[in-house]
């Protein structure tokens, strides 16, 4: 029965979090996670963790998404759930970039998207690079981060509309670049 109970309060607090209600889904996933725990899954309990993380950064409370991922990290490293890691660090990434810390938020994104491509995960290595091809522009490495973000393009099956306009809009780049000379950092 609790397994049932953690598992609605889970989807529900989805539910509230794609709405957008930041302190209800807060509450509910801290319910989930007590019933995870009390019917001693400590992987779901950590991926509540998680989400109460993705709360906090939204709310732009960013050095708690960071304590409660860390721990949620913690608890998938000691259980050796590679692909759980790799995602958390994905998150962390995006925290430490919200932190400022655009080094760290390197170092997550580069780990997560090495365990991604380690596992076969190329939907999830994609995005990593997405995210880490953003990172690198927002700091002035226009070329690098553009390279790193065609790579994610390239590794992604279905892309959303504007990632197919950045792709075609790179494609275009390279055919006017030649594809033998890359663009350089300035």
């Amino acid at each position: 029965m609790s397994g049932t109970n953690a598992q609605a309060l889970q989807e529900q607090g989805v539910k509230l979090f794609r709405q957008k209600e930041y302190e209800s889904a807060r509450t509910v996933f801290q319910q989930a996670q007590s019933a995870y725990e009390a019917e001693g899954n400590r992987v779901m309990a950590a991926e509540m963790m998680v989400n109460i993380g993705l709360i906090h950064r939204a709310l732009g409370e960013n050095q708690a998404a960071l304590d409660v991922m860390q721990q949620a990290l913690a608890v998938f490293e000691e259980l050796g759930d590679q692909k759980r890691i790799a995602m958390t660090l994905g998150n962390l990434g995006g925290v430490y970039v919200a932190l400022g810390d655009k080094e760290q938020a390197y170092n997550c994104y580069r780990t997560a998207a090495d365990v991604f491509q380690a596992l076969g995960e190329k939907q999830l290595y994609g995005e990593t690079l997405l995210a880490m091809g953003r990172t690198q522009i927002e700091e002035g490495k226009v070329g690098v981060g553009s390279a790193t973000y065609e790579a994610g393009l390239e590794n992604m099956g279905d892309l959303n509309t504007r990632q197919k306009i950045m792709k075609s809009l790179l494609g275009i780049r390279n055919r006017f670049l030649g594809a033998g000379n890359p663009p350089k950092d300035e």
